[in-house]
């Protein structure tokens, strides 16, 4: 790389500062928003819902609230940028969050009183009110921003170094969401390097850019067999104002989840990881809970139902255990309604197939409509599952296809699921070809390389809509 001459920085307010302010006052704005909402949402409920709670416990009450989502909020960066999320992942987060809040204040009220008048009175209007306020301004301010950006306001200039797939992939990726606010500026390599790409230009031309002030954020995509190019990039960056960002060809099509985690100082980068983790592993497992509850709550009479009509069309369990695979592949019991004249669990396991003579009179009905697997909310509600992850498969099914299939195993960062990305996707039921496993198992991938809990309510919305019954299913 040729030697930098190093030109004056322009000391104009770059779009970075100008993205940076509003980013901060958006943050402050939002703040006092969500304060609002908590504590004269309180006051005024209280006054006019009833008459019989006083100002101090309303002050109380609110505080507490306030309190715990301000702190949630603020681990979760709330106030921060978001401008790289979609709006429904910033307003499933806000959602949960507000929820587990609302949750702790209408304990506390029935803890400290014996009957259920703050709760019902006071407290469950109040968490309607602020709920539908704080999501409906959220969404106003997160549309009035994608259209600022939309027409050129509120940006960041982008410069992508490198010109493989990677970048490509990444230029297009700015270039269809323009919500975002990233203008890409240019392509830039080593002139040897770009010959063939006719709208490559020459990196020092994104040197002088950017000690010019006129570049926000640089993503470089060289290969790292260019480890000199990239410390010398990274050198002659380290005077300029720009976010720089290393985007390594190691492995980048298998990267499962990653993330980079210090230890001790020295930084690592996963190439395997689960999306499940900290905060996010404790907001999935309030999810699954909250729900498990509700869900068992509405089935719980047609789950009666079904047993009875399996206990007396054939000898044999109403429920049937199986050992499966779990979280990093630990044996878990999963329960189903029984199906099958016969409980197989071992080193063999047929798959169910058309017209099965193994099946019970009331077999074939429930594995088509998956009735038989509502006992896994017991599962989810134990902790083996979770609601929405890959199915799990029969051990013997595991051990056939883990030799067979590339990153099988890795479906099992997560934990499994009574519904999942590849069900959805019409990839359940009898898999009696490899490509049919192998087009499951890279469903399964996708669902964990992207995992939000707005993924997982999408899913879960999708299942309700076309997911119970399937023709595959036998």
């Amino acid at each position: 790389m040729d030697t930098l001459t190093k030109k004056p920085l322009v000391l104009e307010q770059s779009s970075r500062d100008i993205s940076r302010q509003s980013s901060t006052s958006f943050g402050s704005l939002m703040r006092i928003m969500d304060f609002s909402l908590m504590i004269g949402g309180m006051l005024v409920i209280g006054r006019y819902q009833s008459e019989t709670v006083g100002l101090e416990w309303l002050l109380l009450y609110g505080c507490i609230g306030w309190i715990l989502y301000h702190a949630g909020a603020s681990y979760l960066n709330f106030y921060g940028s978001w401008r790289v999320f979609s709006l429904l992942r910033e307003l499933t987060h806000v959602a949960l969050i507000w929820f587990i809040a609302f949750s702790c204040v209408a304990l506390t009220a029935l803890l400290l009183f014996d009957d259920e008048t703050h709760v019902r009175d006071v407290i469950l209007p109040w968490g309607v009110v602020v709920a539908t306020g704080m999501l409906s301004y959220r969404s106003l301010v997160r549309l009035f921003l994608h259209r600022l950006r939309e027409l050129g306001i509120n940006n960041h200039n982008v410069a992508i170094v490198g010109c493989g797939p990677s970048a490509e992939r990444l230029k297009k990726g700015f270039e269809s969401a323009p919500w975002m606010g990233f203008r890409v500026v240019g392509q830039f390599d080593k002139s040897q390097v770009a010959n063939g790409a006719s709208e490559t230009l020459d990196v020092q031309e994104m040197i002088h850019l950017a000690h010019s002030g006129q570049i926000d954020r640089t993503y470089v995509t060289w290969e790292m067999s260019r480890e000199a190019d990239i410390r010398q990039l990274i050198e002659a960056l380290a005077d300029t104002t720009v976010s720089l960002y290393l985007i390594p060809d190691l492995l980048v099509s298998d990267l499962m989840y990653s993330r980079v985690e210090p230890i001790n100082d020295v930084i690592t980068v996963s190439i395997y990881d689960t999306p499940v983790y900290g905060p996010t592993g404790s907001l999935k497992r309030i999810e699954d809970i909250v729900l498990s509850l509700a869900i068992l709550g509405i089935v719980s009479l047609p789950m009666l139902v079904i047993a009875l009509a399996v206990k007396l069309t054939s000898p044999g369990p109403v429920l049937f255990k199986q050992t499966r695979y779990g979280l990093d592949g630990r044996p878990i019991r999963v329960y189903k309604f029984r199906t099958m004249k016969v409980m197989e669990d071992g080193d063999v396991v047929t798959q169910a197939t058309r017209s099965d003579k193994r099946l019970t009179p009331v077999g074939g009905f429930l594995r088509r409509t998956s009735l038989d697997e509502l006992p896994q909310f017991i599962n989810v509600l134990q902790g083996r599952m979770s609601i929405v992850g890959p199915r799990p498969h029969a051990v013997a099914h595991n051990e056939q296809y883990r030799g067979l299939i590339h990153g099988y195993m890795l479906r099992h960062k997560v934990k499994p699921g009574i519904t999942g990305w590849a069900q959805i996707n019409g990839w359940r039921g009898e898999t009696d070809t490899l490509e049919k496993m192998q087009k499951r198992v890279e469903l399964d991938h996708d669902y964990i390389r992207h995992w939000s809990l707005a993924f997982d309510l999408k899913i879960i919305l999708l299942t309700v809509f076309r997911g119970f019954v399937d023709k595959n299913a036998y």
